[in-house]
């Protein structure tokens, strides 16, 4: 409750960007001061329940919800989201050299819609910093994503050589990687979720894994693909097809949208990518369609529209292995993350499940 009649009033008074600062900077901050992360983990730290563990891509994780990137871009915060009730926190997007990003104002609230429209352009202080922060990090208690893309000056033929900088920089710090090819904020860059271009991408990454992995004398880092909610059901077959015999990890369905269906505030005319409630539907039919199509064998980390227990849940039973989340966070505060577990919690005792991987796919079978 401390959030939602405390902080949400005043940091909903503030611009958007302003509070989001405000809050990644006063959350690094406490991780330096003694006792500090003790305390959030009094107040909002998640149990751990045996039955809602996850063991994917060789990481283990106490329960499926973490946090999707966009929160932390320059990964200032990392490991102090365990103290909030994360199993997991994706950092970035993170490109090879510092961008400021586009114009202000690039982020806006839809409180009515419960929802964000940003167009933020991949703002971050590049991979170097990045890479910096996070060798500096204590020994870490959740696995932390890297989250990577191209800047906006590299043209999309070229895009393959930024996506490889920034994994020789971050590969030693990164327990897995995201492949960010679907925000809609970077200019051409969705065109990279198609065909020929896809393959060429994916087989650059997995080539530049590769090499990175002989050089730390340890197995290959799993590596997962970002995708947009805006394709065809045609186009998605053939992105899928492609992604599954790329021979990647697996992927996130979905990265922001730029759908306004149903949406009643003034800021729905801001351009930008839209995430949060809207999205829920449409995220978790493709969440679907993943599943069915690769027959439940590339999995899947489901985002988009997760503000309850039945929202992550549906998710799961839809195909996801674990879920994100970014927007309910802004609109619910931590306290969301206690009632998201302890909801799946009951939820898998109703449908007669001992552990919550038995619900993966539920929906299909």
């Amino acid at each position: 409750m401390l959030y939602t009649s405390l902080l949400k009033p005043a940091l909903f008074r503030m611009d958007p960007e302003k509070a989001h600062h405000l809050v990644i900077d006063g959350l690094s901050a406490a991780g330096r001061i003694p006792g500090t992360t003790g305390l959030l983990h009094a107040l909002y730290g998640v149990p751990n329940y045996p039955e809602l563990a996850v063991n994917l891509f060789g990481l283990q994780f106490s329960h499926p919800v973490g946090l999707a990137a966009g929160l932390d871009k320059n990964a200032k915060v990392g490991d102090i989201f365990r103290n909030i009730g994360f199993s997991f926190a994706e950092m970035g997007t993170v490109t090879p050299k510092a961008q400021a990003g586009n114009e202000l104002p690039r982020l806006f609230r839809l409180p009515p819609d419960e929802a964000l429209i940003n167009r933020m352009g991949f703002n971050n202080d590049g991979a170097d910093a990045m890479a910096q922060r996070l060798s500096a990090g204590r020994k870490r208690s959740i696995p932390i994503a890297v989250n990577i893309g191209k800047n906006k000056t590299t043209p999309n033929e070229e895009a393959h050589l930024d996506y490889r900088k920034c994994l020789e920089k971050l590969y030693p710090f990164g327990d897995f990687f995201v492949v960010n090819i679907s925000s809609p904020n970077t200019p051409d860059l969705r065109a990279l979720q198609h065909g020929g271009e896809l393959r060429t991408l994916l087989s650059e990454v997995l080539e530049e894994m590769g090499i990175q992995a002989a050089r730390s004398g340890s197995k290959r880092k799993p590596v997962l693909v970002k995708i947009a909610p805006d394709m065809t059901d045609e186009q998605l077959e053939l992105t899928i097809d492609t992604i599954a015999a790329s021979g990647v990890d697996g992927l996130i369905a979905t990265n922001t949208t730029l759908s306004r269906d149903g949406l009643t505030h003034r800021n729905a005319g801001e351009t930008g990518g839209l995430s949060g409630k809207p999205l829920k539907a449409r995220s978790t039919e493709i969440v679907a369609a993943v599943y069915k199509q690769t027959g439940g064998k590339l999995p899947i980390i489901g985002s988009g529209g997760i503000f309850n227990a039945d929202d992550a849940y549906d998710k799961i039973r839809a195909g996801a292995s674990m879920v994100e989340i970014y927007t309910a966070l802004i609109y619910r505060g931590p306290e969301v993350l206690k009632e998201l577990t302890s909801g799946l919690r009951e939820r898998l005792r109703r449908d007669g499940f001992m552990q919550v991987t038995e619900a993966i796919g539920a929906d299909h079978h």
